[in-house]
């Protein structure tokens, strides 16, 4: 079974940072991506990053470039998402996901688990 579970969510203030985790479950070994999604209120679920599994690659949304670090923590099957220098438009439930697309896709379509998602609120 498939199991994805975020953690570390919260509330920052701006240009704060925080430290979102996925653990997941040995099934997902058998995928090849895993990416960080989000979505704001009355706004449709938008991609963050993403990385293979094997860590060799990983994409990032433009809104979120050198600010945000995707990485994957093999002891502990977990895949962080360190966030830096955090703004207000970051607020939004974050959730993880992964894929068996051969590639790193932004496309929510292009993944088929999910975990329920952490809430992130950062204040002005």
């Amino acid at each position: 079974q498939v199991q994805l579970a975020e953690s570390g969510g919260g509330l920052v203030q701006a240009g704060g940072s925080l430290r979102l985790s996925c653990a997941a479950s040995r099934r997902t070994w058998s995928y090849n991506n895993i990416g960080w999604f989000r979505q704001a209120p009355g706004e449709e679920r938008e991609f963050v990053a993403a990385i293979t599994w094997n860590g060799d690659r990983t994409l990032y949304a433009d809104s979120v470039k050198g600010r945000f670090t995707i990485s994957r923590d093999n002891a502990k099957i977990t895949v962080p998402l360190q966030m830096n220098s955090l703004k207000p438009e970051d607020t939004a439930i974050y959730y993880c996901a992964v894929g068996l697309s051969p590639r790193l896709d932004r496309d929510t379509s292009k993944y088929d688990h999910w975990g329920q998602g952490t809430q992130v609120t950062v204040s002005s």
